[in-house]
Parts: C-alpha cells; sequence; structure tokens
C-alpha cells in the first residue's frame, strides 16, 4: 500500500513526486535525468538521514568511544546502499510465511557480504572470511548488544586500510570505512548512469520506499 502522497522520502521530495519523475525516468532513459535523480532522491535522503548526522558526530568526537555511534550508522548505510544496488528489499519472514520474490530478502548478512566483497574500494581490504566476521562481531554487535564482539575493535583512522589484523585483533578503522563510502558512491553514481539493470533496481528500490 502506498505511503501519503505528501509523505517527504528525500528533503522535500514526497512521495507523489517520486511517482512522477519515475515516468520520465522510465520514458527518457537518459542520464540527464537520471542524474538529477541520484541526486535529488539517493543522494539527498543519504545525505540529511546519515552523512549529515555523521559528520556532526564526527565533528564534535574526541575519539573516546563516539566510534560504535558512527560504526552503528555505517552499518545501517550498508544494508541500504546495497539493496538499492540489488534492487531488493527486506521482508520479515515468521516460519510460516510464504517465500520471497525475486526482488526480496530476509538475510542482512548475505546483504553486507556482497557489498563488501564487490564493491570497490572496500572489496581491496575485505574478503569472504572477514566479511562475514565483520557482520557478525560489528554489524550484530552493535545493533544487538551495544558492542564489538570476538576480537574485533574500532579505532579512528589508519594511513591507508579499511580493516586489518593487527596484535591479534582485528581492527575496523572507522574514518577510513567512512570516507570510503564517498568513494563507493562516486562509483556507483557512475555505474547507475550507465547501466539498465542498475536503473531498474533503483526505480525498485525508491518505489519500496514509497510503501507502507
Amino acid at each position: 500500500m502506498l505511503l501519503p502522497l505528501k509523505t517527504q522520502i528525500a528533503g522535500n521530495k514526497t512521495v507523489q513526486d517520486w511517482q512522477a519523475v519515475k515516468l520520465i525516468l522510465i520514458e527518457l532513459q537518459e542520464n540527464a535525468s537520471w542524474e538529477k535523480a541520484y541526486e535529488e532522491y539517493f543522494l539527498t535522503r543519504l545525505n540529511d538521514r546519515y552523512i549529515r548526522p555523521l559528520n556532526s558526530i564526527k565533528e564534535n568526537g574526541s575519539y573516546s568511544g563516539e566510534g560504535f555511534s558512527i560504526m552503528t550508522i555505517l552499518c545501517s548505510i550498508i544494508e541500504f546502499l546495497e539493496s538499492t544496488y540489488q534492487g531488493k528489499n527486506y521482508k520479515f519472514r515468521r516460519r510460516n510465511d510464504p517465500g520471497l520474490t525475486a526482488y526480496q530478502y530476509d538475510s542482512s548478512e548475505d546483504i553486507f557480504v556482497s557489498f563488501l566483497v564487490n564493491r570497490t574500494p572496500f572489496n581491496t581490504d575485505f574478503n569472504n572470511t572477514t566479511s562475514k566476521d565483520f557482520y557478525k562481531n560489528i554489524r550484530c554487535g552493535l545493533l544487538h548488544e551495544a558492542r564489538t564482539k570476538g576480537n574485533w575493535a574500532i579505532w579512528g583512522r589508519s594511513n591507508s586500510v579499511i580493516v586489518e589484523a593487527k596484535n591479534g585483533k582485528m581492527i575496523i578503522y572507522r574514518d577510513n570505512f567512512f570516507e570510503s563510502i564517498f568513494t563507493y558512491l562516486d562509483l556507483y553514481k557512475m555505474e547507475l548512469l550507465a547501466s539498465a539493470t542498475l536503473k531498474s533496481a533503483f526505480i525498485r528500490k525508491f518505489d519500496n520506499l514509497c510503501e507502507e
């Protein structure tokens, strides 16, 4: 069921606005309209709801524990970015619920692993094992228990890497991770403008954001 038409989904853009612009995107399929949609819907939603709050925490932080809040928000961003890339939407399933459609998922782990091992620049530092460990010990640890688990720790910054094994621990560098999101966003924009598959996925994601 569609949300009320005046519901804002990205800045001052509403469900009604998206319904109108989607028709233009489907009909024209040219990059000027798609670049505008990327900026006004995808990037605006991301900036208003995630990036600006993250910057506020970083700018007023003292490296004394705010990394937990930063990484928690970044984990939420990861799921949004990868599910947008794939055009899939999360469905909570009880034991007897029917199966998933082609564009639904019920395992956040699969989404996290896909993002970290497939998307530049994260795929430089993560493999299948480290991405699954990250999901278990950072993402689930933070969201479910407000802590890191296993031998994982959150540090501020490294000279180059996002994650590394060091002194018997797995270190995730929150600032490097955050900055790598912007590299990904630039690359995703270029991919989106060049790919009919990603454009269809983008439309599925924003259609879902307009639903209850």
